[in-house]
């Protein structure tokens, strides 16, 4: 084929020196050039080649590993350990989730292989209630819960009859109605603590009315009810801040609702999420999520 097409450039420069148009000079410098151009193209094609074959090589040195959380904080947190994990030779992977049900149900069906989102009560909840045998491995952020509004200025300005939204997971409803408790609004029924729902409520002398709500719309719902109990992630998401925003607000460092890794009780000594678990419990991560988050998420190692 290289033959068949120097015959042709040939012909074509015979022909147009007979017709006047090239010189003999002219033509002995285009096949030059068209050579040169010829064998820059093989380099850029070659570069190319190597920059490619470089990528997968890196890409086949990875070995991925896929972990849940829900969208907001909890994702971005992840995701900001993603590229500190390639030097330790992990593709972190990381799947958003829009509700707390879900990442546990993908963990437990082998879709993910770990999750972090939520507490341990909540994942205590989660595998007497379903069936899962799902483990804790590492605590990562204790997210304190708190009450906000748009309706009144301070906590104490709760009036007769206000409607309250709480979430409607049994592990969260109960965080909300120790706060009110310990405000001293309601009385819960004795020994149910952090495990109470509604239904515990024994005393209510503001007759509060309680609307359970699934925990991602808590935000969404501030404008129809006078407070509403919002975990953290959703709340930083829609924009809140706990410290700022919140009238009423769990005490970070007396909370028991640490956050934790949750994995296949299998995988409970898989070495990548023993290097995610050293990933995630650093000073670059604690500084990372107290500068974004301003202290709505606090480090619990």
């Amino acid at each position: 084929m290289a033959d068949d097409d120097g015959m042709s450039d040939m012909k074509e420069a015979d022909d147009g020196i007979r017709a006047g148009r090239t010189s003999p000079k002219d033509v002995s410098t285009g096949r030059k050039d068209g050579k040169r151009m010829k064998k820059i193209a093989a380099l850029c094609a070659a570069a190319a080649i190597a920059v490619f074959t470089a990528a997968g090589a890196e890409a086949a040195a990875l070995v991925p590993l896929k972990v849940g959380a829900t969208s907001g904080p909890h994702a971005e947190i992840l995701e900001f350990l993603a590229e500190r994990l390639k030097n330790e030779g992990v593709d972190l992977r990381v799947f958003p989730f829009s509700d707390y049900i879900t990442p546990n149900a993908a963990l437990d069906q082998g879709d993910i292989d770990a999750n972090s989102y939520q507490h341990q009560l909540f994942l205590d909840t989660q595998n007497r209630d379903r069936g899962y045998r799902l483990v804790s491995v590492a605590k990562t952020v204790v997210c304190p819960m708190g009450f906000y509004s748009k309706k009144i200025g301070t906590i104490d300005d709760l009036k007769d009859g206000s409607k309250v939204s709480v979430p409607n997971d049994p592990a969260n409803v109960g965080r909300a109605l120790v706060l009110l408790e310990k405000k001293g609004f309601i009385k819960l029924r004795e020994g149910t603590g952090y495990t109470a729902s509604v239904l515990d409520i024994v005393e209510n002398p503001k007759n509060l009315r309680f609307i359970e709500i699934e925990a991602p719309q808590l935000p969404r719902v501030l404008d129809d009810v006078d407070i509403g109990a919002v975990n953290v992630n959703y709340a930083v998401e829609a924009g809140l801040s706990p410290l700022k925003d919140a009238i009423l607000l769990e005490d970070a460092e007396t909370s028991p609702f640490a956050n934790v890794i949750a994995v296949r009780e299998e995988d409970r000594d898989n070495p990548l999420v023993k290097k995610l678990v050293e990933a995630y419990r650093t000073e670059e991560t604690a500084k990372f999520m107290l500068e974004r988050y301003k202290g709505g998420f606090i480090p619990a190692w």
